[in-house]
């Protein structure tokens, strides 16, 4: 009961947290779901939870999928494009992650998010809007 509870008020914070961002900080909440989703995909392996793995596997991708189509190519050349490859080559390297039990893929794939978050939390407020991805 408690739980359910919790899980509530976390979904309805985190509908908020949404509903205020800018377009800018919405990128980043991705950045950081899909690097949880891959430690919980990591963690799940170590414990041998295979639903667990492919369950926060496909959360990863779909959140990969969503970034991939938020680029703005024409906005942002390309960047836009470097980042469309790297996104393949993430979304191949987690199937094969999922497909081989591999820790070391998904880590591989989450030091890779993690190096574009920091690069995207870097860039200053006043070039949020030209940037590679889409605005809304």
């Amino acid at each position: 009961m408690i739980n359910k509870a919790l899980n509530q008020y976390k979904s309805i914070d985190l509908n908020t947290a949404v509903e205020g961002a800018s377009p800018h900080q919405l990128i980043s909440m991705l950045f950081r779901g899909a690097l949880e989703a891959l430690a919980k995909a990591a963690g799940s392996i170590e414990r041998k939870d295979i639903q667990l793995r492919t369950q926060q596997i496909n959360k990863t991708c779909e959140i990969i999928v969503s970034l991939k189509g938020s680029l703005n190519f024409e906005q942002g050349g390309e960047v836009a494009g470097s980042l469309d490859n790297l996104y393949d080559y993430m979304l191949r390297t987690l199937m094969q992650a999922n497909r081989e039990n591999d820790i070391a893929k998904i880590k591989e794939v989450s030091e890779l998010i993690a190096t574009v978050s920091e690069g995207w939390s870097q860039i200053p407020a006043e070039e949020h809007q030209t940037t590679a991805y889409k605005e809304g």
